[in-house]
């Protein structure tokens, strides 16, 4: 598998057999990402990265110390394989004395994740919200502050690819106040992860 076999298969409609495909594949472990969805990640070479991600009531989230909203050191391309997501963008401003946020580095690495406050303080509105259904793809640039949302009673999975950027950092807005700290990512077990999988399934059967 490769993010371009992967694309080939969405722009020629192949998207749904391509997931069911890659969920039949054995030894699969899911995740879950502060970002409040699970992911199943399938491949990573070097900057590249094919991984689903399953937004489900059925399924424990993570809780995110900093907020929702963050931007990629890598390109984003996202196919959404059933359910609506918002791709929300924000318009980040630099602030001082009237700053609501405050700027964190967010290293990831195989034990979870190190956030480290930066001097960076600012404030944000919400941009151009951008609402995709099934079969829709879409595309966010490296370095463009956005939110990923689905309905409160919604249930949603995509195919996201990521291409990593030179030189880019991933950020996340938080606390003023807010200290360094380390997040550990928490992975599924079995019968969890078996879940995740019977659900994105079901969807796309």
């Amino acid at each position: 598998m490769s993010r371009r076999l992967v694309r080939r298969a969405v722009a020629e409609g192949r998207a749904r057999s391509w997931a069911l495909a890659e969920l039949a594949r054995p030894g699969l472990t899911a995740v879950r990402h502060p970002l409040g969805f699970v992911c199943l990640p399938l491949e990573r070479d070097g900057g590249d990265g094919v991984c689903l991600h399953v937004w489900s009531k059925a399924l424990a989230h993570a809780e995110t110390t900093t907020s929702q909203i963050h931007c990629h050191s890598w390109d984003l391309e996202s196919h959404v394989l059933y359910g609506q997501v918002r791709n929300v963008h924000a318009v980040v401003t630099d602030a001082g004395a009237d700053a609501t946020h405050r700027v964190y580095e967010v290293v990831s690495g195989a034990d979870g994740d190190r956030i480290s406050p930066t001097g960076r303080t600012v404030r944000h509105a919400t941009g151009l919200v951008e609402v995709f259904g099934p079969g829709e793809t879409y595309t966010l640039a490296a370095d463009r502050f956005h939110s990923s949302v689905v309905p409160e009673d919604g249930e949603a999975a995509t195919i996201a690819l990521g291409r990593g950027r030179p030189g880019g950092r991933d950020l996340s807005l938080g606390p003023l106040g807010g200290g360094a700290h380390h997040v550990a990512r928490q992975p599924l077990d079995a019968d969890e992860t078996a879940l995740a999988v019977r659900l994105i399934t079901a969807h796309l059967t």
